[in-house]
């Protein structure tokens, strides 16, 4: 079978894709400015990634980065990340790449390993947020990665199929292109979603109540323990903002740079106050630990599948391990723990078998969203 060539990104077609971003977009970066940013942060933009940004600067958002007056060190950052996310698994969640040499018994050895393993991975640079496109030369249709840590999902085919799946709710049908050495294990099944890590979803609201409803649910889920990224609470508050939801905290949260990252959970408190939601959490009243909270959880974390701002996968990792095991394993949701697991099956790890699979786990939540809350009957 022939593999579709990808097509170039015209400047054309980037000026179209920049119109649906919903943001401010300044003046383009110059070949100069392209050029000095290659080489002053050591390495190099995909053809596409450079078209796009070449026609038009996003602004208006501190998720786009700001490559011509943005903080040096805020860039390095967001440049270092995937790396970083890669090392913190090593660290803390044994990670260890299959085509690696032996891990080393010690902690510190593993890390000095992996890091120089990584050294000589293709680099991954940032787009938007938390997305990343291969820096690659010269080369066009590279996919658009989600990275968190090593929960590392594909996030669109190629530039143009990313700006229409974010932006615009609307995903591909074409077969995904995963070919980049090394991220590709991730985006094939590598290690699986660890659910133990901050729930890896993009913010979702058309209006103002959703986007406080999402706030309340961040700390809905911090009631049961999970954890957070501060970058998920200022965006959840800028997200409010953009949205007509204001407080003062909100507006705190919503300006603060990574440097200033540890102020975000005590603005995020300070705004949950504000917002009246504190007395609106729901209280731990029953023998299973938060029952009440877990159901709220389920229901918003099936509700975030179907809308696309989960990836299936993860989601029902996620609900298997908070909702279903947590929960004494009601059978209700049996189903969706079941297709979760053929999801997760070694066979299904060729990306022909996982694509249905994938629908099968959001046609479930959409069934069992349509139901009685919760689905006890």
């Amino acid at each position: 079978m022939i593999t579709p060539q990808p097509h170039r990104l015209t400047p054309e077609a980037a000026r179209a894709l920049q119109g649906m971003l919903r943001t401010e977009i300044g003046p383009g970066l110059t070949e100069r400015e392209l050029d000095e940013v290659e080489a002053r942060f050591g390495f190099t933009f995909a053809a596409d990634h450079r078209v796009f940004l070449s026609v038009g600067l996003p602004q208006g958002s501190s998720q786009w980065p700001d490559w011509r007056d943005g903080d040096a060190e805020d860039l390095a950052e967001r440049l270092a990340w995937p790396v970083e996310g890669v090392l913190f698994d090593v660290e803390h969640n044994r990670f260890w790449h299959p085509a690696w040499p032996p891990r080393p018994a010690e902690t510190a050895d593993a890390l000095r390993l992996a890091r120089s393993e990584l050294a000589t991975v293709p680099r991954l640079v940032p787009l938007y947020g938390h997305r990343y496109l291969p820096g690659t030369a010269g080369e066009y249709g590279h996919p658009v990665l989600s990275v968190w840590q090593t929960d590392i999902i594909l996030y669109g085919n190629d530039l143009t199929d990313y700006v229409h799946h974010e932006f615009a709710g609307r995903r591909s049908g074409l077969p995904a292109r995963t070919g980049i050495a090394f991220w590709a294990y991730f985006v094939e099944g590598g290690p699986g979603f660890d659910v133990a890590a901050p729930t890896p979803f993009s913010p979702y609201a058309l209006n103002a109540q959703e986007a406080v409803d999402c706030i309340r649910m961040l700390a809905v889920e911090r009631l049961i323990g999970r954890p957070h990224h501060p970058d998920q609470l200022v965006e959840a508050g800028l997200t409010a903002l953009l949205l007509d939801v204001e407080t003062e905290s909100l507006v705190l949260l919503a300006g603060l740079t990574r440097a200033e990252h540890e102020q975000a959970e005590a603005l995020f408190d300070k705004a949950l106050s504000e917002l009246g939601l504190l007395q609106d959490l729901p209280a731990d009243t029953t023998d299973v630990p938060w029952e009440e909270a877990r159901w709220e959880l389920v229901r918003w974390w099936l509700q975030l599948i179907v809308k696309g701002s989960l990836a299936p996968g993860p989601g029902g990792d996620l609900i298997t391990y908070e909702g279903w095991g947590a929960l004494a394993r009601p059978e209700q949701l049996g189903p969706l723990v079941d297709k979760t697991d053929a999801y997760n099956d070694g066979a299904a790890l060729r990306r022909s078998d996982r694509e249905p699979l994938s629908a099968a786990i959001v046609e479930e939540a959409a069934r069992l969203l349509d139901g009685p809350w919760p689905p006890l009957e």
